[in-house]
Formats: C-alpha cells, sequence, structure tokens
C-alpha cells in the first residue's frame, strides 16, 4: 500500500478514535484538527492515485465528519439564496 493511502487509513483510524472518547464540545475542536490535517491527505492521495481514489477517500471523510460538511452545505445554501434574493 502507497503512503497515501496509509496515511488516509491512519487519519480514519484516529477520527474513529476521536470520536469515541468524550468531548464538552461535541467534537467541533476534534473536527476542525481533522479537516486541517484529512485535506492535505486527500491532495496527496490524488497527486499518487488520481482523481477517482482521492473522490473515494473525501467520501469516507465526510462520512466521518457528516456535521461539518451538513453545516457547510447550509452556510452555502444560505449564501447563495442570499445572493439570488438580492438580485430580484
Amino acid at each position: 500500500m502507497s503512503l497515501s493511502l496509509t496515511l488516509a487509513c491512519l487519519w480514519a483510524v484516529v477520527a474513529n478514535v476521536l470520536a469515541m472518547t468524550p468531548s464538552k464540545d461535541q467534537h467541533w475542536r476534534n473536527a476542525y484538527i481533522l479537516i486541517a490535517l484529512g485535506l492535505p491527505v486527500v491532495g496527496y492521495v490524488a497527486v499518487q492515485h488520481g482523481p477517482w481514489v482521492a473522490l473515494l477517500v473525501l467520501a469516507g471523510a465526510c462520512s466521518v465528519l457528516r456535521w461539518p460538511v451538513i453545516y457547510l452545505g447550509r452556510w452555502l445554501r444560505r449564501v447563495v439564496l442570499r445572493r439570488d434574493g438580492a438580485a430580484e
């Protein structure tokens, strides 16, 4: 297995272990750290294995970090709808 996929698997194991630990802030601090560490790993996977494998790794990361992804989608929808409403 290549170094990039090994790092992606290690990221997934760390993310799951962090999810099992108790947290006072509903794991948001852990999510920010995992996002900051995971984005370069996804880029590294894309460089070594191509975009399709990187999309699979990204989908796995999104399934682990689903609430930050949901909030990002809500924020983007709010920004787009605000822009569309102002244009009318």
